[in-house]
């Protein structure tokens, strides 16, 4: 039987082998998921053996991410904005730059006030689930096009305890605008922006196993960005607030289709790395 230690280097010089970056702290940190521990725990564990159902499980799960499936996926779970998300699949895994996108509309508005948010796109519902927790007057509508990313939202409410503050609901924003007729007072999306020709391109682990519709409009990116301040008028109240989570080298264009649309006090928020990431504008 291998050691926790002789198997973190079996698997350590494996994934090198396969190019999968930071091997060593993707070795480690499906362990600690199959262990039951934190990752830091194991350096205490080195000479523990492994037992025949945690090897093989661990054999699969270094398969698995040699042919470059998402660490996020294997694991089951990410963390987002300080709290627990299940993942898999059917749903984008979150990405640091959308918390920029949530304390953008946190930083908005007063805690203590009740507002009525519409999150369009939702995925696993980690934007919808993060305003919960921090603005825990306010009541939310989540849509999603896809139902099986609405059942993983749903079952994130539930992990983080906010199932009664946010109402599902399955929806297109491309062919479907009614939300029954009530304005908001927020609409925040992070829709998909990359373009197609962009898609091609990208790297395995999200070309190959991130859901397409998550990340592209298979046009030129912006498709989800016209709809939505096209279609302002009927989510937003007057002085309603829209926030936009949008991609590299399109805040200019995103800017005039706010600007069109009538919205003022627009701003822009870069990343980490010094990108426009968030607009936001005012509907007057």
């Amino acid at each position: 039987m291998l050691t926790v230690l002789e198997s973190i280097k079996l698997s350590t010089e494996f994934l090198t082998d396969k190019g999968i970056e930071s091997p060593r702290i993707n070795a480690e940190l499906m362990l600690a998921k199959i262990l039951n521990c934190k990752r830091l725990d194991l350096y205490l564990s080195f000479d523990r053996p492994l037992n025949e159902s945690e090897t093989n499980l661990y054999r699969e799960f270094i398969r698995r991410r040699s042919k470059y499936e998402p660490l996020q996926y294997i694991l089951g779970s990410v963390e987002f904005y300080g709290f627990e998300f299940k993942v898999d699949k059917s749903v984008l895994i979150p990405r640091p730059e959308t918390e920029i996108l949530v304390e953008t509309v946190i930083n908005s508005v007063e805690k203590n006030n009740k507002q009525n948010i519409l999150d369009i796109g939702t995925g696993s519902g980690i934007i919808a689930v993060s305003l919960a927790k921090n603005l825990p007057f306010s009541s939310i509508t989540a849509t999603d096009s896809s139902e099986s990313a609405l059942v993983i939202a749903k079952e994130n409410a539930v992990l983080n305890g906010v199932e009664e503050q946010i109402k599902f609901k399955l929806s297109d924003i491309l062919t479907d605008v009614d939300y029954e007729g009530k304005p908001f007072d927020i609409v925040v999306s992070n829709p998909p922006y990359i373009s197609f020709e962009e898609y091609q391109k990208l790297a395995p682990e999200l070309r190959l196993f991130e859901p397409q519709s998550a990340l592209t409009d298979n046009n030129d990116g912006l498709n989800f960005f016209r709809v939505i301040a096209g279609s302002s008028k009927k989510l937003l109240k007057k002085g309603g607030k829209l926030f936009l989570e949008i991609g590299q080298d399109q805040s200019a264009k995103v800017f005039d289709f706010l600007n069109e649309e009538n919205f003022i006090n627009i701003s822009i928020k870069k990343d980490y790395q010094n990108i426009d990431r968030v607009i936001s504008g005012e509907l007057s």
